[in-house]
């Protein structure tokens, strides 16, 4: 079978018209790293926060036969699982291995594709797993397109490798090239205390360990008695503040948290654990609600991400209401914050049931929703 990016597709995630499954800075990193990936076996290749498979089947295709499975990271469920129908359909499901950012993950990878986060703290999160774990002699090709690229990341990734090269632009799209792993370490997240709640974050995860003010405003408004017949949800729960605000406010409740960000994931535990809540939230890595049974929750508070990779799109809060509809009792409530401009209560009257405005302020409005 005849593998092209041009046959990738980014389901499960949004499709559109503008919504790529792979771009020039796919194609430039698997250019640069031709050379250097026709010397080594699939299994000594690694590719970190390959967007939807672009990276690693390409780099699986051009591999030679039986020398075992490319290992990637992605951040985000939905990465994987476009990377999994991706590599079904183009036969490559066998020369694809998913790994975490860890000892036992990259240990033994001379090559490493990379595609370079927009958080300068995912990158260094990244690199300096790379620089601990990685082979001796690594070499990684880190690549993006230029809009989305500053010199800082050049100064992130000098900070765990003695060398980084930066290749001529093409298609505005440009890789950097780093060699000498030096320095590594395991990521670490980022604490910060605010009026007595601990909240960490490891690289990339929303607003890091602050709390932005979408979250502030929805935690201000949220009602003080709290249905508890069935799962209370923090969903999209980010660094976990809501999560443990509702477990601290309402010591008698277990609180499930859901995000489909890894990185996320870990930050929510992290935050569980330092506020000695790690007993009372149950932290999910998860796309939506799907690992909730139908009509199970009796309250879901949701602050939805509007951001498809560096695209700006409504269909990822439509699709987190709809869940939420699906797992709320009948006659439970959805609490959303959102920008006042994204205009979600038509939407969330549409999806979930009635919905009355509880607050609203310059920027942000806070609404209820009933599930019908």
């Amino acid at each position: 079978m005849t593998f092209s990016l041009d046959d990738l597709r980014r389901w499960p995630d949004l499709e559109g018209p503008d919504l790529l499954a792979a771009d020039a800075a796919d194609r430039l990193i698997l250019d640069e790293s031709a050379a250097a990936r026709a010397r080594v076996p699939l299994d000594e290749i690694a590719v970190v926060e390959d967007s939807y498979g672009a990276l690693t089947l390409g780099a699986a295709a051009a591999g030679p036969p039986g020398s075992g499975a490319v290992r990637v990271h992605q951040d985000t469920l939905v990465g994987e699982r476009a990377l999994e129908a991706n590599a079904e359909r183009a036969g490559l499901a066998g020369a694809v291995r998913w790994i975490g950012l860890s000892a036992e993950g990259l240990d033994g990878a001379h090559i490493v594709l990379l595609r370079l986060p927009k958080s300068l703290d995912a990158l260094r999160d990244i690199a300096g797993s790379i620089a601990a774990h990685a082979a001796p002699d690594v070499t990684v090709f880190a690549g993006g397109r230029l809009k989305h690229m500053t010199v800082a990341m050049n100064d992130v990734l000098a900070e765990f490798f003695l060398r980084v090269d930066v290749t001529h632009a093409r298609q505005k799209s440009r890789v950097l090239i780093a060699r000498g792993p030096q320095h590594g370490h395991d990521p670490r997240p980022q604490q910060r205390t605010h009026d007595g709640l601990v909240v960490c974050a490891f690289g990339g995860v929303f607003a890091g360990p602050a709390i932005d003010i979408g979250t502030r405003f929805l935690l201000a408004q949220l009602p003080e008695v709290v249905a508890d017949d069935g799962a209370v949800v923090d969903l999209a729960c980010g660094t976990g503040v809501v999560a443990a605000w509702l477990a601290r406010r309402h010591p008698h409740l277990v609180v499930h948290a859901t995000d489909q960000s890894a990185a996320a994931v870990a930050s929510a535990r992290a935050t569980a654990e330092a506020n000695g809540l790690a007993d009372r939230i149950a932290v999910v890595r998860d796309d939506a609600l799907s690992t909730l049974p139908e009509a199970s929750a009796s309250f879901i508070a949701l602050n939805p991400p509007f951001h498809s990779g560096v695209a700006v799109h409504t269909g990822l809060a439509a699709h987190l209401f709809a869940d939420a509809a699906r797992a709320l009792r009948p006659g439970r409530e959805l609490w959303t914050v959102w920008n006042s401009a994204l205009g979600y209560r038509p939407t969330l009257e549409r999806i979930v049931g009635p919905t009355r405005q509880v607050a609203r302020n310059t920027k942000f409005t806070v609404t209820a929703s009933v599930r019908r």
